[in-house]
């Protein structure tokens, strides 16, 4: 039997426009998943570890793997779940892209520094889409994925719950929609987690909002919690 995965995503949408407007949603009404289920925050305005921890509150009572994903994000293959479950059997915590070392100042997985210069392919790993729709506008092949890495793109990250709450691992609510994801990495590699890369077909619709000024103050809050 297929272990059960457990979607968590946040919405501006209604559920309803959730399943039609949104990437993730259209891409989950194509099939029905028998062993999914979505923890859906319809209406967020919430910061996504808020929404987050919600559900990783609830998975004490009722365990599955969590998938925590962005709206904006299409599954492409009917494949994914159990790609999913596979790769959990090489890694603890999952993602679609990421880097296999941190650097002094890093202000996203894929830089090295604040002019977003790109670190070298030999220590960036993974392949996601970007675009509307499939097949994707561009491809980025950021490096092999099946790889450990240190640092994982928040776009798309699965775990079992179970590990979570064996470590206390949870997300650190001072952010909101920016450094969460490296903030919990770094958590993790505290933690003694192995993070990893695995190849799932998708497409991201958002390219990213590096330097803004809400960027900026949750680019601040990060450094001065781990000051570096």
């Amino acid at each position: 039997m297929s272990p059960k995965l457990r979607i968590v995503v946040a919405t501006r949408e209604s559920k309803e426009d959730f399943l039609f407007k949104t990437a993730l949603g259209k891409s989950l009404a194509v099939y029905n998943y028998p062993h999914i289920e979505i923890a859906l925050f319809e209406r967020n305005k919430s910061g996504l570890p808020a929404v987050y921890n919600q559900a990783i509150d609830a998975a004490r009572q009722d365990p599955a793997i969590l998938v925590f994903v962005h709206d904006d994000v299409y599954l492409c293959g009917f494949n994914w779940p159990n790609e999913v479950a596979e790769g959990l059997e090489h890694f603890h915590i999952l993602g679609l892209a990421g880097n296999k070392r941190r650097s002094p100042m890093q202000p996203a997985w894929a830089f090295i520094d604040t002019k977003f210069t790109w670190d070298t392919r030999d220590n960036l790993s993974g392949i996601v889409g970007h675009g509307k729709g499939f097949p994707p506008t561009i491809l980025s092949q950021f490096g092999p994925p099946r790889q450990e890495v240190k640092l994982l793109d928040g776009l798309f990250l699965a775990c079992h719950s179970t590990t979570l709450q064996k470590h206390d691992l949870r997300f650190d609510e001072r952010f909101n929609f920016h450094f969460y994801d490296m903030d919990f990495c770094r958590q993790a590699e505290i933690a003694g987690l192995l993070m990893g890369t695995w190849p799932i077909s998708t497409v991201h619709e958002s390219p990213g909002n590096f330097g803004t000024e809400v960027w900026l103050t949750a680019y601040s809050k990060y450094l001065e919690k781990w000051k570096n």
